[in-house]
């Protein structure tokens, strides 16, 4: 086989190459790292997030999560405290300047986005977010919700 023709590893160089489009602006404009990007991206969404649930929604793990929000903290872009009794779980919420610095990049990261996008046939942009919808939910449907994996065996 191809790899070229193997799905797995066409969808990641896609996600790949399409990402690297977008950490050009946050990264190279305004010193943002991916993780930093992931971390800002989720609270300015959720307001405030504990570090479990960001290393879950990032698919960071809680190191990079640790080490990132440490460079937003130091940045002034995030706060972080003790979460209850277990001193390595952390409370981030996002700040005014951070809240300020997130819209000024989503703006620039939407229209980098956009304009990968719209260089597409409309009807190839449909498509692909119906293929990306139902792709996400025939992994949602063979995944178990306990351990993340799969719950059948590969064919």
């Amino acid at each position: 086989m191809k790899l070229e023709a193997f799905f797995p590893y066409r969808i990641a160089v896609t996600a790949e190459a399409f990402s690297r489009q977008l950490v050009a602006v946050y990264g190279r404009t305004h010193g943002l790292t991916r993780e930093e990007w992931r971390l800002l991206f989720l609270l300015e969404d959720a307001g405030k997030l504990d570090s479990l649930q960001l290393a879950q929604r990032t698919s960071l793990d809680k190191v990079q999560v640790s080490r990132a929000a440490t460079r937003l903290e130091a940045k002034g872009l995030l706060t972080r405290s003790v979460l209850g009794s277990d001193r390595r779980l952390r409370d981030y919420r996002i700040t005014p300047a951070g809240e300020a610095l997130f819209a000024r990049v989503f703006a620039e990261v939407e229209a980098r986005a956009k304009e990968i996008l719209d260089a597409m046939p409309p009807h190839d942009r449909e498509a692909l977010t119906r293929g990306i919808t139902a792709l996400d939910r025939a992994i949602a449907a063979v995944t178990d919700p306990e351990t993340g994996h799969g719950t059948r065996a590969a064919d």
